[in-house]
């Protein structure tokens, strides 16, 4: 039985070494630390040409991407986003809750000046391809305040912009 126990205990060594090894090679850099099947499924389509890479400018300037299959509607973005933020958040500050209907509420999706408002939309059908860029943007409102993204995502800064006359 002892002998049994060291067996598997080197086994279970030899499988951790070789996890580590894996997860440090930088071909698989992309796969998330606790990836689902669904991130793995992505994944492999977008090796094999049927998802997409999307950079997503935020609005302090700086860009993440996410990956998403070619059929993918503006929900299915949205929802890689939240995703890929959610994790971010939870692996530098632990868990955080972000409001996404506030989010959503308060910011949208463009493409080339072109709001992603409809949820059902595909995102193809604005332009949208492999390695193309979309910027969160401020939805605005009438009195000229605007919220901004904090360089974390976590908390919103209010600014006033004075409303221009011509």
């Amino acid at each position: 039985m002892e002998e049994y126990n060291k067996s598997n205990i080197k086994k279970k060594a030899r499988l951790n070494s070789l996890l580590t090894t894996l997860l440090n090679d930088p071909i698989l850099s992309d796969v998330p630390k606790n990836p689902t099947l669904a991130d793995v499924d992505t994944l492999i389509s977008f090796e094999l040409g049927s998802a997409m890479c999307i950079s997503v400018l935020k609005l302090d300037g700086t860009s993440f991407d996410v990956t998403v299959m070619n059929s993918a509607t503006v929900k299915d973005l949205k929802l890689a986003i939240k995703k890929k933020v959610n994790d971010r958040e939870q692996s530098s500050m632990g868990h955080r809750h972000i409001s996404w209907k506030h989010v959503w509420a308060n910011y949208c999706l463009s493409y080339h000046n072109n709001k992603l408002l409809n949820d059902d939309d595909a995102i193809q059908s604005f332009g949208v391809r492999n390695n193309s860029q979309v910027c969160l943007s401020c939805s605005g409102s009438s009195n000229g305040l605007f919220y901004l993204f904090s360089a974390n995502l976590l908390s919103c800064i209010i600014l006033f912009f004075p409303i221009l006359e011509f």
